[in-house]
């Protein structure tokens, strides 16, 4: 086994092609390794971590259980950097209404589906879901991954699911789809976004550029 000390540790639970995170990450990294990895012991020495997915929730957490990779997460979300991504923010509550499966209980709160009520835009249109496309986020506190990222900047998302924190204090952005729904948290050395930055252009990759040089 490569040693990953130094590295930027995608974590790979089998759900999703993560190939374009790798990418990405690597496009900012400054020379650092970027490895995608479902080695715990790889993950545990990395000097960064990356949680990114997609797919239902219920699998999710099944496909992590089942690779012995949930203490390697707990543990990298009490010491290091760490960024989750879409899924691998929701995985960071106590509960999803997704599968009705807890979560890793990391933050305080809920995962819950976009209401049928309210999903209509301001001209009245009703609103698809899942939520698909580009759309704004409002950075509601200020926070070193914002650095050089405009207030409102468009990301990509695709999810039917948004969290909802018990303590509005770990609420970094907001995004407006029908309703406003958090759209990132962040404490101590977490932070967690509900959109792709990996396929959001220049805002995703200033953010993931400033994860990578982040001192928290």
């Amino acid at each position: 086994m490569a040693s990953a000390a130094g590295s930027i540790a995608v974590i790979d639970y089998g759900m999703g092609n993560l190939r374009s995170v790798w990418q990405a990450l690597v496009h900012v990294a400054d020379g650092r390794e970027v490895v995608v990895t479902a080695d715990p012991a790889v993950v545990a020495a990395a000097e960064r971590v990356v949680f990114p997915g997609q797919g239902a929730m219920p699998d999710c957490m099944r496909e992590l259980e089942a690779r012995g990779l949930r203490p390697a997460v707990l543990e990298s979300a009490r010491s290091k950097p760490f960024l989750g991504i879409c899924i691998g923010l929701q995985m960071l509550f106590e509960h999803s209404d997704e599968g009705d499966v807890p979560g890793l209980g990391i933050f305080a709160g809920q995962v819950r589906r976009f209401p049928v009520d309210g999903m209509v835009n301001a001209a009245g249109d009703k609103l698809k879901v899942p939520h698909m496309g580009w759309n704004e986020v409002r950075q509601v506190r200020p926070h070193a991954l914002w650095d050089g990222i405009a207030d409102g900047a468009r990301f990509y998302f695709v999810h039917s699911y948004c969290v909802v924190p018990d303590d509005d204090d770990c609420i970094t952005g907001v995004t407006d789809y029908g309703i406003p729904f958090t759209s990132v948290v962040a404490r101590d050395n977490i932070f967690a976004i509900q959109c792709h930055p990996e396929k959001s252009a220049k805002a995703g990759l200033a953010l993931l550029s400033n994860f990578i040089h982040w001192k928290p």
